[in-house]
Order: C-alpha cells, then sequence, then structure tokens
C-alpha cells in the first residue's frame, strides 16, 4: 500500500502540471512519460528504490516544470524614462507588466501603445512618467504634470505663446524635473526718451530703476528721472532721462561809454562840439549754466573782471544866443515867390528827435523861426519868408516832404494844430 500511496502523490504532482503548467503539445509529450513512469510503478519494487525513484521524479518534474515556465515567457523591448531593457514576462498586457515591473501608471503618463494592448514577443513598449510642474505667470501660479522633455516643449504642448521680449526662468532649454517652478514675465511695450530722444522698447520690469538698469542705461550723477525711480512702470508709460550738465560759461561783453555834455558859452545856441570821443570798455563775465538735455535752461553770474576802462565822450553844448533876425534877411525885398502846401510840426512829434538835419536843438530853442523842406527843391540853409510865419530859415527835412511842400515848426502842439494844413507863398530870399 505504500508504494500506492507514494504513486498517488506522484499523480496529484504530474495533473498540476499538466493541467497549469504546461501547454497542450507539452502537455501530450508528459503524458507519454508518465505512461511509462506508472508501468514502472506497478512492478514489485523494494521500499528503499522508491523512495529514490520518487526523489529523482520530483526533481525531474521540479526542473522540467521551471524550463517549461521560462520557456513559455515573452521577450519584449521596455523603454523606461528613457532607460532601455529587455523583459521576458508572462503579462497578458502592457498593464500587467508595469504592474510587474513595480511601476504605477498615471493618467498623465506617456505609454505607447496602450496599457490594455496585449503582449506578444519582440513588442517594444515605451512609458514615460508625467512630471509635475508650476508654471507662475503674471503672479498667477498653476501646477499641472506633463510628459514634454523641455520647457519649450512644455509651452508648446500648453499651447503658451512666448515673445522674444518676454522673459522665462529657467530657459526654454531647460531639461524638466519633478517639481520644477517656471516664471514667466510677460514684456510690455514702454516709451523711453534719453536725452530727448525716443524710442519703443519692451520691458518686463516692475520699477522705473528695474527698466533702466534692463536697458543698460547709466545715469549720471545731475541727471532727472521722470517719473520717480521707486514707481512701479505699466504698459503704454513714458519713462523720460533728462540729461542734465552743469558747465561754466565766460563771456566778453563791452562797457558802453556815456555822453557828458559841457555848456560852452562860445558856441551858438543848438551848436555842440565834441571834446573827446567815446570809447568803450571791455569786461569779462564768467556764468554756471545748467543745461538739461543740450539745452539751457539757467544762468547764474559767478565773477566778472573789467579787462580795459571805458572812455566817456564829452561834447560841448553851445549857450550863446542866436536872434532869428541874425538868420533871415532883413529885408523885405526881393526873392522869388512860390505857391506851396504847408503842414505844422513840433520837436516832440513820434519819431522826432527834436534836432534839425542841420544841427539845430529845436527843444533847446523852441522860439526859433524853421522850416522843413525838400533840398532838391529848395537847399537847406536857404532864407524864406512864409506867409502868416514870417522870416525863417530852411533847416530841415522830412520823408514826406517833397516838391513844392514845406512842413513850418512850432514851440506848441496847440500851435501846430491850429496851423492845420494850407497852401501859402513862401518868398526866396537868397
Amino acid at each position: 500500500m505504500g508504494a500506492w500511496k507514494h504513486l498517488l502523490i506522484f499523480k496529484v504532482l504530474t495533473d498540476f502540471i499538466i493541467v497549469y503548467i504546461i501547454s497542450p503539445r507539452e502537455r501530450e509529450a508528459f503524458f507519454i512519460v508518465f505512461q511509462n513512469m506508472k508501468s514502472l510503478f506497478s512492478q514489485s519494487l523494494s521500499k528503499k528504490k522508491m523512495i529514490i525513484l520518487l526523489a529523482s521524479f520530483i526533481v525531474f518534474v521540479g526542473a522540467l516544470a521551471l524550463i517549461i515556465f521560462e520557456t513559455t515567457k515573452k521577450t519584449v523591448a521596455v523603454t523606461l524614462d528613457g532607460q532601455e531593457q529587455v523583459v521576458k514576462t508572462h503579462a497578458k498586457t502592457v498593464e500587467e507588466l508595469l504592474e510587474d515591473l513595480e511601476i504605477s501608471l498615471r493618467s498623465e503618463d506617456r505609454v505607447s501603445p496602450s496599457a490594455d494592448t496585449e503582449v506578444k514577443d519582440n513588442l517594444e513598449i515605451v512609458w514615460k512618467p508625467a512630471k509635475q510642474v508650476h508654471i507662475v505667470k503674471d503672479s498667477e501660479k498653476k501646477t499641472i504634470w506633463t510628459t514634454a522633455d523641455t520647457v519649450k516643449e512644455l509651452f508648446e504642448e500648453q499651447k503658451i505663446s512666448i515673445s522674444e521680449h518676454d522673459k522665462v526662468q529657467p530657459k526654454l532649454e531647460e531639461k524638466i524635473k519633478g517639481n520644477l517652478e517656471i516664471e514667466i514675465n510677460k514684456a510690455f511695450p514702454i516709451t523711453l526718451s534719453v536725452g530727448g530722444k525716443e524710442q519703443q522698447v519692451w520691458s518686463t520690469s516692475t520699477t522705473v530703476a528695474d527698466f533702466l538698469s534692463q536697458q543698460g542705461i547709466t545715469l549720471n550723477e545731475l541727471d532727472r528721472i521722470e517719473p520717480n525711480q521707486e514707481e512701479i512702470v505699466k504698459a503704454n508709460d513714458t519713462v523720460k532721462v533728462i540729461r542734465v550738465e552743469k558747465v561754466t560759461d565766460v563771456v566778453e561783453e563791452p562797457i558802453r561809454f556815456a555822453v557828458v555834455t559841457k555848456k560852452d558859452g562860445n558856441l551858438n545856441k543848438g551848436s555842440e562840439k565834441v571834446i573827446q570821443q567815446g570809447k568803450e570798455g571791455l569786461q569779462t563775465k564768467e556764468y554756471e549754466v545748467i543745461l538739461e538735455n543740450g539745452k539751457e535752461v539757467s544762468r547764474k553770474l559767478i565773477s566778472e573782471k573789467k579787462v580795459t576802462e571805458k572812455q566817456d565822450k564829452v561834447v560841448a553844448v553851445g549857450t550863446k544866443a542866436l536872434p532869428v533876425q541874425q538868420v533871415v534877411s532883413r529885408g523885405n525885398e526881393g526873392g522869388k515867390e512860390i505857391m506851396v502846401s504847408s503842414t505844422a510840426y513840433t520837436a516832440h512829434c513820434n519819431g522826432c528827435s527834436g534836432r534839425t538835419a542841420s544841427g539845430i536843438n529845436l527843444r533847446a530853442n523852441p522860439n526859433v523861426k524853421v522850416i522843413a523842406v525838400d533840398p532838391s527843391f529848395i537847399p537847406l540853409g536857404t532864407k524864406v519868408y512864409v506867409e502868416g510865419y514870417g522870416y525863417a530859415v530852411a533847416a530841415d527835412t522830412g520823408s514826406a516832404i517833397k516838391g513844392h511842400k514845406i512842413d513850418v515848426f512850432f514851440p506848441s502842439k496847440s500851435e501846430a494844430y491850429r496851423w492845420g494844413r494850407k497852401t501859402v507863398k513862401i518868398r526866396i530870399l537868397d
């Protein structure tokens, strides 16, 4: 009965191999071997030989089962996160294979072919795990999972548009790592004026100081910034750098001479004589000048120095009275009579200097009898008799006095107004 007990154990083991391990073809070959072994057990054997035979058979079956288990595995090429390896497996699907490799799949992971694909010999499987990335854009933080290799691929995947002026940290070529934080600062347009010259630029800075540093602008000690460097810049703002300079300007200026008059009793009243010619002096003035963008905005006198002294002009003024009767002819006889158009004027009219073309000072001699004439018609110095006015001398001219026209001098405006405009007869005395 002991032999049959061992035979029963042997049968159980062989049935397990036949049902759960080997394939149908291998099962047929194994059945032939089993029949031969069974016939051996039916023979009368000693107990010792039976034990040895049974142990040998168990080793044989175990080795055979191991060989069959290994030879029935499928060979596949697996790329796990960039690392290639060859794997032998009994897994039925790609998902089961990854589970056997202790890989937990996420929905964001990339698997090729799909997880439910049947595993076959020489199948190539690629698994790329998704990494968690934090994107900070315009102070807003967003967490995503991605299988992109670089920052640039991530932006393409997420449809994030980046211009050449935008600032991205880390760089686009940076490899994606787990929990990587990517900061995006979008650029905006700014008008930059430096020294009065304007240009359109792009900026991602937050303050005027940051903006100027980003643009490589060097500030001088006196330069002025608008707005202040601490101000926050926004899209379409204008930032001005006003270049301020402080320079010294030395200027040469003339010193005007004065006209000094001296009374001279030997000269006829109304006559003048230059005793000493005037001469301008020269002085230098030093100014502190402030320039903004090259234009002067202020000037402050620092010092002045005389180079040469001025020399005043000295003029002798006659005080000797000259009777009118000496200027004109005493006689009433003779001379050519002419009808002329006459007007009147005073020494204080608009544009009048108070001095006649021949040098008579009318303001100093208000009672002198003088008429203004056209010298080509009546020469200056000619003595005349004017109807209603009296004896006079042609001693003055005027731009409006042409041909048969004279202008009669009166010491006051009221007298000139009373004369008005009228035709009178004059007599040329000499």
